[in-house]
């Protein structure tokens, strides 16, 4: 059997999207989903992650604004839709300077708080569409109309994780809850930070230092991926759509309510607060 074919009916397909789908809206925790609906496959996860967003669209009006993704393993493939609801483009100061004002950014919290993953953001200026012929990485570098330091914002949606398997992830967007956009560097300073010193305060009090490595080397390698991978699949991406590609360290746990920096190196510095949402 190949790692893409599909094994599950469309009501089953349907099913598992309507559980997972209202999980994402509520905020709630469940099982993993039952035998007659669970994804086996790649092409299980993949079809019900697509289901979700079309449930999405229909019952919230929610758009698919962007993806993650990273380099394909052996029996995995790293992709899922970020929704325009959870993703929060930080104001920048008047005055035109490169730090974003601080804001209180809504997050599903676990008692007071919130796993993070730092990363770069690239944002499309034009469409990647489908076609017959290979994008070369060149042509891909050339469609991103900016770069940002950006926090991927994480949550599980599956109460017991030790049962579950890479398509149960996969399937509800590999544990994604939004994301952060925040100040932007160039493409060249992006593709250039194979290496970080990631640095977290909150309050002023140092909460993590760590040198981080980003997991495809230059961070633009995983955008490459997926538009060759959706290519292939008939699908595309558009004009402002915005791609993380991994993340520089394991996910830290940051509180929600205190002010927060983070210091991506030589890049920058993000600022932030969260604030917690209620788990409806």
């Amino acid at each position: 059997m190949n790692a893409f074919d599909l094994t599950l009916p469309p009501d089953a397909i349907e099913t598992a999207a309507q559980t997972l789908a209202s999980r994402r809206r509520t905020g709630r925790r469940g099982d993993a989903l039952p035998a007659t609906c669970r994804p086996t496959t790649l092409g299980d996860a993949l079809a019900v992650q697509e289901a979700v967003s079309t449930l999405l669209t229909q019952q919230a009006g929610e758009q698919v604004a962007g993806w993650k993704c990273g380099l394909p393993g052996t029996d995995t493939c790293v992709l899922a839709p970020l929704y325009a609801s959870t993703l929060y483009r930080a104001a920048m100061r008047a005055e035109g300077g490169v730090e974003p004002v601080a804001a209180r950014w809504p997050v599903w919290d676990q008692q007071g708080q919130v796993k993070i993953e730092p990363e770069l953001a690239f944002v499309l200026g034009r469409d990647l569409p489908p076609r017959a012929q290979p994008y070369e990485a060149d042509e891909v570098a050339a469609a991103v109309v900016s770069v940002h330091l950006a926090l991927e914002l994480i949550d599980n949606r599956y109460l017991d994780t030790a049962t579950l398997h890479f398509p149960d992830r996969l399937a509800d967007g590999l544990v994604n809850q939004g994301l952060w956009l925040g100040p932007a560097i160039t493409l060249a300073e992006g593709r250039n930070a194979q290496v970080l010193d990631i640095e977290i305060c909150a309050d002023g009090q140092p909460l993590l230092s760590q040198r981080g490595t980003h997991p495809a080397g230059d961070p633009l390698r995983p955008l490459c991926w997926l538009a060759e991978f959706l290519r292939t699949r008939d699908q595309g991406l558009q004009a402002g759509q915005v791609v993380i590609t991994g993340s520089y360290i394991a996910a830290p746990w940051v509180p929600v309510g205190p002010l927060l920096q983070l210091r991506f190196g030589h890049l920058g510095t993000a600022t932030l607060r969260f604030q917690a949402r209620s788990r409806s």
